[in-house]
C-alpha cells in the first residue's frame, strides 16, 4: 500500500489544533479541509491512538493536541495514519526465468528503503509548531499586502 491522503489530512488537523488555543470539533477541522467530518474523526482517532491528540466529550468537547506542537513532527503524523511502505513493491514475484525479473525485487528494495529512510528523516525535521509559524507568517504577509 502506498501513501494516501490520510497524512495530509492528519497534518492539516494537527496544524489547526496547534494554531488555535482551544479545542476544535471534527466539524470545524473538516470545514477547513473542505472535507468529510467522518473521515476527519477517523484520522483523529488514529492520532489519538498514537498519543498525538486527545478528545473531550460533552458540550464544550472537541480535540486538542496531547503534547506541545514543537514535539510533534510530520513523521509522527505520517506514522500514526499510514500503514505499510511508502513505495509499492511488486504485487507478486517477477519471473525467475528473466534476468531482469530475478534481480529487480532485490534492487528495488534497496532503492525503496533508502528513499523511505530519507522521507522519514525529512518529515522528522519539521514540527507542527513550524507549520503553525509558517501559517501565521503567510497570513501576516497577506494582510500586509492588503494594507499596502
Amino acid at each position: 500500500m502506498s501513501i494516501s491522503s490520510r497524512s495530509a489530512v492528519a497534518i492539516h488537523a494537527l496544524t489547526m489544533l496547534g494554531r488555535w488555543d482551544r479545542s476544535l470539533t471534527s466539524a470545524e477541522i473538516a470545514e477547513s479541509l473542505a472535507g468529510n467530518a467522518v473521515l476527519v474523526r477517523r484520522i483523529l482517532g488514529s492520532l489519538r491512538d498514537a498519543g498525538l491528540v486527545r478528545s473531550t466529550e460533552g458540550r464544550n468537547g472537541g480535540w486538542t493536541l496531547a503534547r506541545p506542537a514543537r514535539e510533534i513532527t510530520l513523521y509522527d503524523a505520517y506514522a500514526a495514519v499510514e500503514t505499510g511502505p511508502v513505495l509499492s513493491r511488486h504485487p507478486h514475484p517477477p519471473s525467475a526465468a528473466c534476468e531482469v525479473g530475478r534481480n529487480m525485487q532485490k534492487l528495488l528494495e534497496v532503492e525503496f528503503q533508502d528513499a523511505e529512510r530519507a522521507m522519514k528523516e525529512r518529515l522528522g525535521r519539521t514540527t507542527i509548531a513550524r507549520l503553525v509559524r509558517q501559517v501565521r507568517d503567510s497570513e501576516r504577509e497577506a494582510a500586509q499586502r492588503v494594507t499596502d
